[in-house]
């Protein structure tokens, strides 16, 4: 459900102020603004997000050993191969692309479990909970995405909400990166690369419907450049 997007300039005051406690790098005057004042904000329909996190969970699983023919039968049965992108079944198949990018996609399972109430924290200090494979499909015990969704008690995140950790996100994949560049101190257990995982899911699953503002971008076409 669409509602009103907060006041970008408030929730930028908040994000920068949550980066100085953390004793990060500041962005520089003009770092842009991800919506504009009157922009309405939603999340993607829920069925949606189960089904990136599902099939995340899957190529993560690849990586850290599930044969392929278990991984395409799983996907094969939940009616998910439509919605693998070209990398991601490519890797699924044959093991082909950069495995370690592959396997940092469990942050970014971390945050859609997170939008979908599965997580009780998105802490940018914090590696994902040790609960979290227990949240998704057991695949070692053949649970089928059917069975997953009917004992998941999803109550997926307040979009204005979701809005808001974005825009700390945002502000947190820029910080990350000057700060490693710099050979500065993290502020915990998370490095840049996971922080950008939590920024892509965010950037994807939180949809802006406004004058500045195109059709939601697939899943590979988030731009993580700016």
């Amino acid at each position: 459900m669409q509602k009103a997007a907060p006041d970008p300039r408030a929730v930028r005051e908040a994000s920068l102020d949550e980066l100085a406690r953390l004793g990060l790098p500041l962005p520089p005057p003009g770092f842009p603004l991800i919506w504009e004042p009157g922009d309405k904000v939603e999340l993607r329909p829920t069925p949606d997000i189960e089904a990136r996190a599902a099939v995340l969970h899957v190529v993560v699983a690849r990586c850290f050993g599930m044969p392929t023919e278990a991984a395409m039968s799983w996907l094969l049965g939940s009616r998910l191969v439509d919605l693998v992108t070209p990398p991601e079944w490519q890797f699924v198949i044959g093991a082909k692309g950069d495995h370690r990018s592959f396997v940092l996609h469990h942050d970014a399972v971390f945050a859609l479990a997170w939008l979908l109430g599965l997580s009780r924290h998105l802490d940018p200090t914090a590696p994902p909970e040790e609960r979290l494979m227990s949240q998704m499909p057991d695949l070692p015990a053949g649970e089928t995405y059917g069975n997953w969704r009917s004992r998941s008690l999803m109550s997926p995140r307040d979009p204005i909400e979701a809005a808001v950790l974005l825009d700390l996100y945002y502000c947190l994949d820029w910080a990350f990166q000057e700060a490693e560049q710099a050979g500065l101190q993290l502020p915990g257990e998370v490095d840049g690369n996971a922080i950008g995982q939590r920024r892509w899911a965010l950037e994807w699953a939180v949809v802006f419907d406004g004058p500045y503002h195109d059709k939601p971008a697939d899943w590979e076409e988030v731009d993580l450049s700016v």
